[in-house]
């Protein structure tokens, strides 16, 4: 059977590098983006390595639409590089920052950052590296909890996660043709470096959001990057269109 191949942005780090590792468990490689720490890439690497299968690393800033076109042609010579192919099989729009700031205090500037990264950066990489998609792959978009429940401080970010679960509907749509099945994964609260790593290292946070779980506590990595690698499994081909949330049960 072929090598099935994900392309994951932001997979130095957080949800993506766990989303790389999990998936390596699962048989598959990957090509995965880092914005600059490359020392962090370069462990990920080291670490698929040790589990029996490849990973390559990219640098990519994915708010930086312009630079686009120059990623799909080294994304196509990584493939052909390290797999001798020229199509991949799984997407997952995973990078992103957190930005928490009042409605009436947030600027323009941040709202652009936000935009360029988390939708208008999602729409065209997928629309640039849509024809090295194969027929039959998934397209998988993180959103978060914030666009379903609402905590003050993040309505730019939130606004631009349910941007992205619209999307993931139509691109589900318009791919079926292709047999690609696109959905969107909306993760709570998780204990990583993201936004600062209020949610790692505050102990306050962390257990207001753990009473507000029902299963406890606040979620890992692993947590979501297991999910998303179950997602991309054969026998989850059926589903299309959906969002997913992966919360533990937050704000029920």
């Amino acid at each position: 059977m072929k090598n099935k191949i994900a392309l994951v942005t932001g997979g130095s780090r957080g949800l993506g590098k766990s989303t790389v590792l999990n998936l390596a468990a699962k048989g598959v490689d990957s090509i995965f983006t880092y914005l600059s720490r490359e020392d962090d890439a370069t462990q990920v690497v080291r670490e698929v390595e040790k589990i029996g299968r490849k990973a390559f690393a990219l640098q990519l800033d994915a708010s930086m639409i312009s630079d686009f076109p120059g990623f799909s042609n080294r994304v196509k010579n990584a493939l052909n590089y390290n797999w001798n192919l020229n199509s991949f099989d799984f997407l997952v729009n995973n990078a992103g920052i957190g930005i928490n700031t009042p409605f009436v205090d947030t600027t323009e500037a941040q709202f652009d950052q936000l935009m360029n990264l988390h939708f208008k950066g999602v729409f065209f990489l997928t629309q640039t590296l849509l024809p090295l998609i194969n027929d039959g792959g998934r397209i998988v978009n993180v959103s978060s909890g914030l666009a379903r429940f609402t905590l003050p401080g993040h309505s730019a970010y939130a606004a631009m996660k349910g941007a992205i679960e619209v999307l993931a509907r139509y691109l589900a749509k318009e791919l079926g043709s292709r047999k690609i099945a696109v959905n969107a994964v909306a993760p709570g609260a998780i204990a990583t470096d993201f936004g600062g790593g209020a949610v790692r290292d505050n102990e306050e946070l962390n257990q207001i959001i753990a009473s507000s779980t029902a299963l406890g506590r606040v979620g890992l990595p692993d947590d979501i990057g297991g999910m998303i690698a179950s997602l991309l499994s054969e026998e989850n081909g059926w589903i299309n269109g959906q969002r997913i949330e992966v919360s533990g049960g937050v704000f029920l």
